[in-house]
């Protein structure tokens, strides 16, 4: 069987970069089990309610939703664990130094397979107050409009 190559994204947290503002992103890998690899090749996972910490100069993922594995027996795992995180110890360390200043976070934003392996990408986020959600709401209808206004010009003065 051919190895897979390229990237094919399970699950994204949509919400995160609507209630944050991502500072940095770091991709991770993951600590997993052999139901917990087949259940998310299904294309099932919840990133929503996932976070990140670090403890013990090791990262862990808290509540990110991997359902049971269907065809799985006893051997299968607990849908809402903590995941060991795989990164360097120097990114570690400077995720650990940043998280400590006030209002950051560090949250889920994308799960994928990489070549065959299953990958997170997390980001160091500061959360976002009701006014700046509206001003980027704003922004993004702005942009829309522009788009549509342009495309329509640019139909009329070709259908000349």
């Amino acid at each position: 069987m051919p190895r897979e190559t390229g990237r094919k994204v399970i699950a994204q947290n949509k919400r995160a970069r609507h209630e944050y503002f991502i500072e940095d992103t770091y991709e991770a890998g993951l600590v997993l089990t052999g139901t917990e690899v087949k259940s998310l090749r299904e294309g099932r996972a919840n990133l929503t309610d996932g976070f990140a910490a670090v403890e013990n100069d090791e990262a862990w993922l808290y509540s990110v939703h991997i359902p049971e594995y269907t065809q799985g027996t006893w051997t299968n795992h607990s849908a809402k664990r903590k995941r060991k995180m795989l990164l360097h110890r120097k990114e570690i360390i400077k995720i650990n130094a940043t998280l400590k200043e006030k209002g950051l976070t560090l949250i889920p934003l994308a799960l994928y397979f990489k070549d065959g392996r299953a990958k997170i990408e997390v980001g160091i986020a500061r959360g976002k107050k009701d006014y700046d959600k509206r001003q980027t709401l704003r922004e993004k209808q702005d942009n829309r409009d522009m788009r549509r206004a342009m495309s329509g010009a640019i139909r009329r003065k070709g259908g000349r």
